[in-house]
């Protein structure tokens, strides 16, 4: 048997970077990781072979997290939170990438994963959205994502290294932190729907989208590739929430307000709370995911990484539910 390859993973006890490492390790590779907070990084202690303490903005540390390593899988990611200050999407989604991939470089890094999104394409228009189709960025957090990619794209041009941007459809199950809000309200029965809710939402079962990554690190010959990973099918909107109802054993929601009511109500909440760096109670982005219709071909993914989802919608809500019990989440 052939020695593992040294792996290194930034944004290690993030939802992705955690479940991705986990599997790393269980593969036997050598894996590297970088994370800013200690105590969450203290579970991996003597089982991975190099934790690098520091933020994605340190040259310093992730020059360190990737010395003598044959992959980087960047997943870092500031995720949206309304009260963050714009100049920090730019600091860690757009310079943070732009930082790894000339530490890659610069370590003889043979190959760079990022993990994108496929918010970089907003509303999706033409459904199902292909790699070749336009971005539509509809935040800063996704305009910073797409910014990210033409980083990369600008780096697969440069040439000397493979790299590969994977858009994870939407990403849940065990440790999705995210989507318990939802989960919460469902059980409570005080989950309601926004507007026809006709639109399409495509999921990616976590350890489903872990598989995608690591075929995208022992597919052989592989660079300058943009994938989309996630589910065999996507579904309307109001059969994914229903599908989520029924792996709580409650009833689909059946209250319904107008779009344009709940939006207008996130525009006033985020004016009235922004400006104080408070958390609005209710985000524009939050009822925007009523509207947006994101459905995506895996096609790609199928052809190039021999990519295939083994978990339906089904089975990986009524795990997400089990866990989400298990650790006290939900009663």
């Amino acid at each position: 048997m052939s020695e593992k390859k040294c792996i290194a993973v930034t944004g290690a006890t993030g939802f992705l970077g955690g479940h991705l490492t986990e599997r790393l390790l269980n593969d036997e590779y050598v894996v590297h990781v970088l994370a800013r907070d200690e105590k969450k990084v203290k579970p991996l202690e003597g089982r991975v072979a190099k934790i690098v303490l520091g933020d994605i903005r340190d040259k310093k540390a992730v020059a360190d997290l990737v010395t003598g390593c044959h992959t980087v899988v960047h997943t870092v990611s500031n995720f949206r939170t309304a009260s963050s200050p714009p100049k920090s999407y730019w600091d860690v989604n757009v310079n943070g990438t732009i930082n790894a991939l000339e530490a890659a470089r610069t370590g003889g890094v043979k190959r760079f994963i990022h993990c994108s999104t496929i918010g970089v394409h907003g509303h999706v228009e033409s459904t199902p959205a292909t790699e070749e189709s336009p971005y539509n960025p509809g935040d800063l957090y996704q305009e910073t994502k797409m910014h990210a990619e033409l980083a990369c794209r600008k780096a697969m041009e440069e040439g000397g290294m493979e790299i590969v941007v994977i858009r994870p459809c939407a990403m849940y199950g065990p440790g999705d932190m995210r989507m318990l809000k939802m989960f919460k309200m469902l059980a409570r029965r005080m989950f309601f729907l926004v507007g026809p809710c006709r639109e399409n939402f495509h999921a990616g079962y976590i350890d489903d989208i872990v598989g995608g990554f690591i075929r995208a690190i022992e597919t052989p010959g592989i660079g300058s590739e943009v994938l989309f990973i996630g589910d065999n099918d996507y579904v309307p909107l109001r059969q994914y929430v229903a599908t989520a109802a029924k792996a709580l054993g409650v009833p689909p929601p059946f209250v319904r307000f107008p779009y344009w009511l709940l939006y207008g109500a996130a525009g006033l909440c985020e004016a009235f709370c922004v400006p104080f760096g408070l958390e609005p109670p209710l985000h524009k982005r939050r009822v925007r995911f009523y509207k947006n219709n994101r459905a995506f071909s895996i096609d790609k993914a199928r052809q190039v990484l021999h990519y295939e989802p083994k978990v339906s919608l089904e089975e990986g809500m009524r795990r997400t539910v089990a866990w989400y019990r298990q650790n006290g989440y939900l009663r």
